[in-house]
């Protein structure tokens, strides 16, 4: 068979398909968002250009004939784009390689750029995510545990009205979860295929409906020196994204999950108590002394959009979700709509500059090369780039499991 040349158009398809299978959070997160990007396609986006993703309206149900009119509130989310890559350089006897040998290089540079992409999706997760179980950090290390684990994530879900499409329900675990869920399902009745599958590759596979993968990226939290027990909230009535309460012992990391008296989750469908106290991350560091805690998701009591029961109990404690400075990783499931990331195209170089240039797209990635010649040095470079963002749309619809 003929050696295929490594042109920037061949360079480009061969990369795209490596992005594609080596991601591993990324590759299980909502990529519909193309369509909104339609507009610009043909002159590519910039980065730092920021796209603000709508949400659908929400209304309430009406009981009797008489009509009761409600105004549509259409809130969006912003997503800004960044640029990153890898580059590569060759001689000139180099640059002759066909595709075949080039493709370890092309393996090698992607998997930087993949690992970056899966890094910085994790990262969103981590802070965006507030639903959280597990605060001991307890390894699932029999089966009982490990399967508590996978039903309790998808209990979370469900109360958040995650919807239950096949393969749409995604944990990415850190190594050692991964490990402890393997060893703990090892004795499940499972058709021999599985079976196989999991031992050869030692990688938990689908289970109770979760897609199943691990990451190196699983983010690390780790609580600040206020004890779990908190301090009393200090003001009634009180809803938004800050809670007034008295000055802080202790410090407040950013990303860390509380509970607040007396409020607990609803249904967003419903709005019916899910019987569960409503939990919140801290969106910013604060240290002792603090008396005002910015919270996410705003607490809403009434109306279209209400997530909480009501405000909190004037007078108590909020609670930390683990103990003082305990790390934990932030392993997550989630469903597909929780998060976005979105990969358009960028400009290429105008004819007559030098350059070649070719971006493929496939399934909401996309790819640009770029080669241009060096003569001072006598060598090729070629430039790997992609242009994306990433954007939590509907973190509620995710749920963290600590585990130290």
């Amino acid at each position: 068979m003929a050696n295929v040349l490594a042109t920037t158009a061949v360079v480009a398809k061969e990369s795209l398909a490596v992005l594609k299978n080596m991601l591993s959070f990324s590759a299980n997160v909502n990529r519909d968002w193309e369509d909104e990007f339609t507009e610009n396609k043909s002159r590519g986006y910039a980065p730092g250009q920021t796209i603000n993703i709508k949400r659908p309206p929400r209304y309430q149900y009406r009981a009797g004939r008489v009509a009761v009119p409600q105004g549509t509130v259409q809130n969006t989310v912003p997503l800004t784009l960044q640029q990153g890559g890898c580059d590569l350089q060759f001689t000139s006897g180099e640059r002759t390689l066909s595709l075949d040998k080039l493709s370890d290089k092309l393996q090698a540079a992607m998997a930087e750029v993949t690992n970056e992409i899966d890094r910085q999706g994790l990262a969103l997760a981590h802070y965006s995510t507030f639903n959280t179980l597990n605060p001991t950090g307890a390894m699932p290390n029999t089966q009982d545990l490990s399967i508590g684990a996978m039903t309790d994530l998808n209990a979370r879900l469900d109360e958040m009205g995650a919807p239950r499409v096949p393969g749409s329900r995604t944990l990415i675990s850190a190594p050692r979860l991964n490990g402890n869920l393997v060893r703990g399902m090892a004795g499940l009745f499972n058709p021999n295929g599985t079976i196989a599958k999991q031992n050869n590759n030692g990688m938990q596979v689908p289970s109770f409906g979760l897609n199943v993968g691990m990451d190196q990226n699983v983010d690390s939290h780790t609580n600040g020196t206020q004890v779990v027990t908190g301090t009393a909230v200090n003001g009634a009535n009180q809803t938004g994204s800050a809670i007034t309460v008295a000055a802080l012992g202790g410090t407040i990391t950013r990303g860390t999950v509380i509970t607040l008296p007396g409020v607990f989750a609803v249904n967003p469908k419903t709005r019916n108590s899910t019987g569960v106290l409503a939990q919140f991350v801290v969106t910013a560091d604060l240290a002792a002394g603090a008396v005002s805690i910015p919270v996410s998701p705003a607490l809403v009591t009434n109306g279209a959009f209400q997530n909480v029961t009501a405000s909190p109990t004037n007078g108590q404690n909020f609670l930390i979700v683990g103990a003082a400075s305990t790390t934990y990783q932030t392993n997550i499931a989630y469903h597909k709509d929780a998060f976005t990331l979105a990969m358009v195209p960028m400009a290429t170089p105008q004819a007559g500059s030098g350059a070649t240039a070719h971006q493929e797209t496939s399934d909401g990635f996309t790819v640009k090369v770029t080669e241009f010649y060096d003569g001072t040095n006598d060598v090729s470079i070629m430039r790997l780039d992609v242009l994306f963002g990433w954007a939590a749309t509907y973190p509620e619809l995710s749920a963290k499991y600590y585990t130290t």
